[in-house]
């Protein structure tokens, strides 16, 4: 009977089978493949972005380009930090297997993570309550957040200096930028210059 593992199982699987190797992501992406589709009917989306999401979350060791380790002794570090497969579980089932912001899930063949919705390094725990589910395109948008707040400062910069030099050029540029900002309600709690 079929397990439907996800993408990021059956990725898991593979290095664990070669622990303390170093693989190129090319094999692994076929077995992979070959895995999931006797188990789903139709073929996985871009493992190899499943291998690079393990390597961000610290479960796999980047070597060079391409070419990654799994260390059983490391993965038991960051794994206490991470949801225990239980919690996820109920996180997945209590969301209904979609994400929160798309409601896109495995259906739909989108592979679907359990995030935490306070950060741990702010001070969020592993709670049921603390966790969300979302598409791996949320989740990288997400982790990107802090980087678009980092850009609307420095686009308030961009702007002070254009209003100090008299570039009305440069001005109206930012106030585009500021507008898409404001179009797509990201970082509204960052006020726009004067206020806006």
């Amino acid at each position: 009977m079929a397990k439907n593992r996800s993408i990021s199982d059956l990725i898991i699987e593979y290095f664990q089978r070669h622990p303390k190797e170093d693989l190129q992501h090319g094999p692994v992406v076929d077995w992979v493949t070959e895995q999931y589709l006797k188990e789903h009917p139709e073929p996985p989306r871009d493992p190899w972005r499943g291998i690079r999401k393990l390597h961000q979350e610290g479960k796999l060791i980047k070597v060079r380009k391409g070419v990654y380790r799994y260390d059983p002794d490391r993965i038991k570090e960051v794994e206490l930090f991470d949801f225990p497969p239980e919690v996820k579980a109920e996180i997945l089932k209590r969301d209904n297997y979609r994400c929160v912001v798309c409601h896109r899930g495995i259906a739909d063949g989108i592979e679907l993570c359990a995030d935490h919705t306070k950060s741990k390094d702010k001070g969020g725990d592993n709670s049921i309550d603390n966790g969300q589910t979302l598409c791996m395109e949320h989740n990288l948008m997400k982790k990107n957040y802090s980087q678009t707040e980092a850009g609307k400062r420095y686009f308030i910069k961009i702007y002070e200096q254009a209003i100090a030099n008299g570039d009305e050029r440069m001005l109206n540029f930012c106030k585009g930028v500021f507008d898409v900002y404001d179009e797509h309600g990201i970082n509204g709690h960052i006020k726009r210059p004067n206020g806006r």
